[in-house]
């Protein structure tokens, strides 16, 4: 039958470690004599060890109390960070994050639970849009951090990479190879105007194959080989995949992923949720 420690006892332990002497330590822990006294006892009997001897009218460790001490430090510093971490006001609140659809797979899931898991009392809301959108919103105070891909980053971005825009389509699918080549974009798509320019520069007569804002449809459409798009690489969604085929297809250059942070909080929340992106997008 498993066995637990008295942490309230290891408290009056290590006070009186540190202190010399039972009566100093029931002054710190603010309780009587009697009682730091019949903590240690109890404890030694539990253990059948005694931990202190008395030398020059103080307490000293004895080598058995030497190595609880040690064990005592540790577990009364994990009890007392767990619950300042669970009840301390400093990371309680909400972190209203941004982040384009397309780049919120495979990392994003990851680097929620992470916060969830250090942060529980801290509310993480995750809007995801196209950056243009993201960065109006962030402008009027919408988003604390917003993560963006864009050519062109505003002075205050801090640049985690930067990254190949390339073609997908469906796996062994052929739609990349038809003429005209359809397209599967939603209509306010930072990458559409840029494969559309370069399908231009290059000749190639192109044809929208889906309209609106539904990016779940263009995911299907081009899962179903019925269009092509295009995504950065390293964030390509499930059931599609990058098309190999530059000879018939125009290089789509590169984009940078950027991280905004509006400052809203300077604590140890904020620089987690920072750590985290930056190290789950950076380069």
């Amino acid at each position: 039958m498993a066995r637990n420690l008295d942490l309230t006892a290891l408290r009056s332990f290590v006070a009186v470690a540190d202190a010399g002497g039972v009566t100093r330590a029931a002054g710190l822990l603010n309780l009587t004599q009697s009682a730091v006294s019949m903590q240690i006892k109890r404890m030694e009997e539990s253990l059948d060890q005694a931990f202190f001897v008395r030398a020059a009218r103080r307490l000293t460790l004895t080598p058995e109390g030497e190595q609880l001490l040690s064990y005592a430090r540790r577990m009364l510093s994990l009890n007392d960070e767990a619950l300042s971490r669970l009840t301390s006001q400093t990371y309680e609140g909400e972190v209203r994050l941004g982040v384009p659809h397309d780049i919120v797979y495979p990392q994003m899931p990851r680097v929620l639970k992470r916060l969830a898991q250090e942060f529980p009392r801290v509310r993480i809301s995750l809007s995801s849009s196209f950056t243009l959108l993201l960065r109006d919103g962030f402008a009027r105070g919408d988003h604390d951090i917003i993560l963006t891909t864009e050519e062109r980053p505003m002075p205050e971005a801090e640049v985690l990479a930067t990254r190949d825009l390339v073609w997908v389509g469906a796996p062994g699918g052929t739609a990349w190879q038809r003429r005209p080549l359809r397209l599967g974009f939603q209509e306010n798509c930072i990458f559409r105007p840029r494969a559309q320019a370069a399908l231009e520069e290059a000749g190639i007569d192109w044809e929208m194959g889906v309209e609106g804002r539904n990016e779940q449809v263009v995911e299907a459409m081009v899962a179903a080989d019925l269009a092509i798009s295009a995504r950065m690489r390293g964030a390509i969604p499930d059931g599609v995949e990058v098309i190999e085929g530059e000879n018939l297809l125009p290089r789509l250059g590169q984009l940078k992923i950027c991280l905004y942070d509006g400052g809203v909080r300077k604590d140890e929340v904020s620089a987690a949720i920072l750590s985290e992106l930056r190290c789950a997008y950076a380069d």
